[in-house]
């Protein structure tokens, strides 16, 4: 037989886009539509169906950008139409290859009740039966003129994405407001040959079933009159009946689909739009699960629901209603899906405990699984976090954007820095907005790497990132694909009830420790900086403000500021969505979240200042609060006490060829006449901290222009070129005194300054380097070098509850790919006896290199730099421009517990008060390698005293714990507070200390009874 695969499948898709698919509504007639705009931000629904509108038509423009419209809709049914299916067909002015990412609307009835979305893939709303004929239509339409940011081509910069600067041009015009007959089985063929068409292309040629599936669509297009689709559509599909029952075969691949729709809770549009996004996606998917009984939609972060609440309580009682169903599924347990390498210790336990509190209270529902499938990588102790919090599974499809390295695995054990193991899934579908296609079937089936061993996947179904969720024609895809020959089997899940069949089918799965580095995206790490610094301090003003409020409250009766500091967190936690502290998100979003953390550190301050007060008195005694988890200056951690000088006094003296030499008994630093330190001598160790011949606190400045993705990525050939800032304005020598000196150095370069202080203080064996940048450069990459005279073939640097290590070198792709790599609060490097440590307050981005001195001693240099700004022009063509300031500091002679207590020190500043009394800590741990995170009491009000704690120097410790009060029990928990069961032994010693053991890097939560049986 000749082959003519060709010619049908040409035939197949001219005859579905230009004769079936545009049956589907063989009748229309026009709408009248009415509009009228809302000035400025959105307003309550009640004000949009009352206001007073105005005649349009199709083909008028509307909607500036960001703006709101409402549109009236209405008409009358017409008599002929009696008994028929019939929807209105409400197109804005959609482009189909981008729903999520431009405009949409909430269609409402006259009374203000929600009736589903429209969008670019959803722009039917269907007609109540029964109709008879004759009777009037009504519907208004909340629509949001967003604009298109990332368009085509894409990551053009552009001023659309902030409302101060995106003009009031309209953005759209009005493509079709129609009143249309449904042909239901024209729509369902229309599905039978998609489906049929889509797996004929990914079978062999060779096999017989793609040429049964052939054969039987070329007999359905005979069927069909190309003049008359409507009557001839049943005898059509009766032609596929014998290839859509085919059963698939036995060993055929298992999907679970779940229906989805990724939202990122800010991204290319702000946070007030999101609240939007979700409650269009909600009242969809409700209505959705309403008419398709095999359906099951999954919905994460806890934020998102919280909104509906609040703002469209009538979609909020639509989904409690289908969440108490067992339909609706909250996933992910977390507040909402957050970077997981940046947010701190203690923030990334609080998005578990707020999300899955939230989930616990307004639905009874716990989730074993996190549900992250955009995330950009994951840090290495989120698996022992997954764990404290009562989950174990883990789901994302991120990593599959790796560039250079394919991950070996979609289904496996993941292990973090303390040795717990997560099972997790990498859906080998690669994407979360899988619409059950073909080729993305086909594709799931061939990518899978676990064949032989495991059989199943998981495929998130849905249009995302800016919502919608999924559609009838999936739902109705997957019913065609439940069970066919050739393709996979696809059953509609919960993600529980996958993971619970996955895991249970690959008992004995491999396991890959460490972090899920993504090699991608790097450059999240540095943009946006102000967003970075405001995470990072409303950290620890957090931490601040619970352990003071603690100790007041315990021991002078303060008032606790629950309420407060519940508000304050969830603030927190949002803005760590994976958009937002990433710096990926358009400069509205960023704008916001300046203003955002500025309220909040205000809020903090003020909560700190109550506490501290009610806990010193009132007084004229120079006092010294200690918020970090170590003593310093002679004041314990979480200790009020009047400050004690330790140390010799500083001193500071010319340098020969310039520049100046500062000592304090433990360093002598030189910095040269250029300002840039050329010696840190430990005096201690008799050892040099900087490379021969190098210069350290190096500025160093790259073009930096990545291929795409310019906010997010960093491109390795980014480092092909560098400009070395050696050139100083000014170097002096500020006031010196024998607590510390400061030498001052001013830069100027390109269209930006830099101001640089070097402080060495008594008693510290750091300089503390702060660095001041008023910055206008344009796609521009600054760094901090510190070339350090160390032989390692790893270094350490701090991420949750912990410390992971990367190789110096670069051995595998997979080492190479790790150019750009996330850090905490320090990273250090070091030799059996002596290392270094380079701590920070507000940076995450970094690399380490090493090099041999062949011309030298033979030595080896270890540099390590600092990413300090980027200026990427998309998705905000101003970012970062302005000024910034950044903190850090070199710790020669350091080892790991050095690093982690400067890490602190830098990020939680001794605060200076007066007072009449000293305040000894609430809780004292009596081992340096236990770091105590949070001192607070319970969230559920009882007064009880909440103290977490993580072994940091990655060995085992035994420590003892004592209270400033006499505790009437100590109990292990969970994150959420509940009692635990595999928590370390508790052995009480006294009626206020207690003792326990800790394993490497282990996190303990810690229950203290204040009162007895409640």
């Amino acid at each position: 037989m000749h082959d003519d695969r060709a010619l049908v499948e040409a035939r197949l898709k001219r005859v579905l886009d230009e004769r079936i698919r545009p049956a589907v509504y063989p009748e229309s007639v026009p709408l009248e539509v009415a509009a009228w705009v809302a000035p400025g931000e959105p307003v309550p629904v009640a004000e949009g169906l009352a206001a007073s509108h105005t005649p349009v038509a199709v083909g008028d423009a509307w909607g500036a950008p960001w703006g709101t419209t409402w549109f009236k809709v209405c008409g009358e049914v017409p008599t002929e139409w009696a008994g028929r299916t019939m929807e209105a067909i409400l197109d804005l002015g959609f482009d189909e290859r981008m729903p999520g990412f431009q405009c949409e609307a909430l269609v409402y009835l006259p009374d203000g009740s929600p009736v589903k979305a429209v969008n670019p893939r959803n722009q039917w709303v269907r007609v109540g039966a029964p109709v008879r004929g004759g009777e009037r239509v009504e519907w208004h339409l909340e629509a949001a003129s967003n604009p298109v940011i990332l368009g085509v081509p894409p990551f053009r910069p552009t001023h659309l994405g902030d409302r101060e600067t995106a003009g009031n041009a309209p953005l759209y015009r009005l493509a079709r407001m129609d009143l249309a007959v449904f042909d239901t089985e024209v729509w369902e063929l229309v599905t039978d040959l998609e489906v049929l068409g889509e797996l004929m292309r990914e079978l062999p040629v060779d096999g017989a079933r793609r040429w049964e599936l052939l054969r039987a669509i070329g007999r359905a297009l005979d069927a069909v009159d190309l003049q008359d689709v409507n009557g001839t559509a049943a005898a059509a599909r009766a032609e596929l009946t014998g290839v859509l029952a085919a059963p698939a075969g036995a060993s055929a691949h298992r999907i679970s689909a779940v229906g989805h729709a990724h939202i990122d809770s800010a991204w290319l549009w702000p946070l007030r739009e999101t609240v939007r996004k979700v409650a269009r996606t909600a009242s969809n998917m409700t209505a959705l699960l309403a008419d398709e009984p095999e359906f099951v939609y999954t919905m994460s972060q806890a934020q998102q629901y919280a909104w509906i609440k609040e703002h469209r309580p009538e979609v909020y009682a639509r989904v409690k209603q289908a969440v108490a169903e067992g339909r609706f599924v909250p996933a992910g347990g977390m507040w909402v899906e957050s970077d997981t390498n940046m947010p701190g210790s203690e923030a990334m336990a609080r998005q578990f405990v707020h999300g899955k509190r939230f989930f616990l209270e307004e639905f009874g529902v716990e989730n074993d699984e996190v549900w992250l499938p955009d995330t950009f990588g994951f840090a290495a102790g989120l698996p022992q976090i997954i764990r404290a919090a009562g989950s174990k599974w883990l789901l994302t499809q991120k990593i599959s954007w790796s560039r250079v390295n394919a991950f070996p695995h979609h289904t496996f054990r993941w292990e973090g820095i303390d040795g717990t193991r997560i099972f997790t899934h990498f859906p080998p579908v690669d994407t979360y907005n899988c619409q059950l296609s073909g080729g993305e079937i086909a594709h799931a089936v061939r990518n899978f790497k676990d064949k032989g061993m495991a059989r199943r996947s998981l495929a998130p179904t849905g249009w995302g990132d800016g919502g919608g969720g999924t559609t009838r024609e999936m739902v109705a895809k997957a019913r065609r694909l439940r069970d066919l020959d050739g393709s996979a089997t696809v059953e509609w899940e919960k993600p529980a009830d996958f993971f619970a069949k996955a895991e249970a089918e690959y008992p004995n799965a491999p396991v890959w420790s460490g972090e899920l580095y993504l090699e991608l995206h790097r450059g999240t790490l540095t943009s946006q900086a102000r967003t970075k610094r405001g995470n990072r301090r409303s950290e620890q003003l957090l931490r601040e403000a619970e352990l003071w409020s603690a100790t007041a409250a315990v021991l002078a009766g303060h008032p606790y500021p629950y309420a407060e500091l519940d508000r304050i967190w969830k603030t927190v936690l949002l803005h760590q969505f994976h958009d937002i502290l990433p710096g990926s998100s358009i400069a509205w979003v960023h704008r916001e979240a300046a203003r955002t953390y500025a309220a909040v550190a205000a809020e903090l301050e003020d909560l700190i200042a109550a506490a501290l007060a009610a806990l010193a008195g009132r007084g004229d005694r120079e006092l010294v609060a200690n918020s970090a988890p170590h003593p310093r200056g002679g004041v314990a951690a979480g200790a009020v006490a009047p400050p004690v000088a330790e140390g010799a006094e500083v001193s500071a003296v010319p340098r020969d060829g310039g520049g100046f030499t500062l000592t304090n008994g433990l360093l002598r630093i030189g910095i040269d006449d250029r300002g840039l330190v050329v010696s840190a001598y430990d005096r201690t160790a008799e050892r040099e901290a900087v490379a021969p011949g190098e210069a350290a606190n190096l500025l160093q400045i790259h073009p930096d222009f990545p291929n795409m993705w310019d906010a997010w990525d960093v491109d390795a050939f980014y480092r092909n070129v560098v400009t070395d800032l050696t050139d100083a304005d000014d170097v002096t020598l500020g006031e010196v005194s024998g607590e510390a000196a400061t030498v001052r150095v001013t830069r100027t370069f390109g269209s930006s300054r830099v101001v640089q202080s070097l402080t060495l203080a008594r008693g510290r064996r750091c300089l503390d380097i702060d660095t001041e940048v008023d910055w206008h450069e344009t796609e521009k990459f600054l760094k901090a070098a510190f070339p350090l005279d160390v032989h390692t073939e790893r270094y350490a640097a701090e991420t949750q509850f912990g410390h992971l290590y990367r190789p110096t070198h670069t051995n595998t792709s997979w080492e190479a790919a790790k150019f750009e790599a996330c850090a905490h609060r320090f990273v250090h490097v070091g030799e059996p006896g002596w290392g270094a440590a380079l701590v920070n307050d507000a940076v995450y981005g970094h690399d380490v290199t090493r090099t041999v001195r062949e011309d030298g001693d033979r030595g080896t240099t270890t540099t390590v730099r600092l990413s300090l700004l980027r200026a990427p022009r998309f998705p905000d063509p101003e970012t970062d421009q302005g000024p910034h300031r950044f903190r850090y500091a070199l710790v020669p002679g350091a080892d790991i517990g050095d690093a982690v207590r400067e890490g602190h020190r830098l990020n939680l500043p001794e605060r200076r008060i007066t007072g009449a009394t000293t305040v000894p800590p609430l809780v004292t741990v009596g081992n340096d390698a236990v770091v105590v995170t949070a001192v607070k009491l319970a969230d559920d009000t009882s007064g009880d005293v909440i103290v977490r704690l993580h072994e940091a120097h990655g060995g085992r410790a035994v420590t003892t714990l004592t209270t400033a009060f006499p505790p009437v029990d100590v109990i292990t928990t969970d994150l959420l507070e509940r009692p635990a069961e595999d928590g370390p032994v508790i052995k009480r010693l006294d009626d206020r200390t207690v003792r326990m053991r800790l394993r490497p890097f282990q996190i303990v939560t810690l229950r203290l009874r204040r009162v007895g049986d409640r």
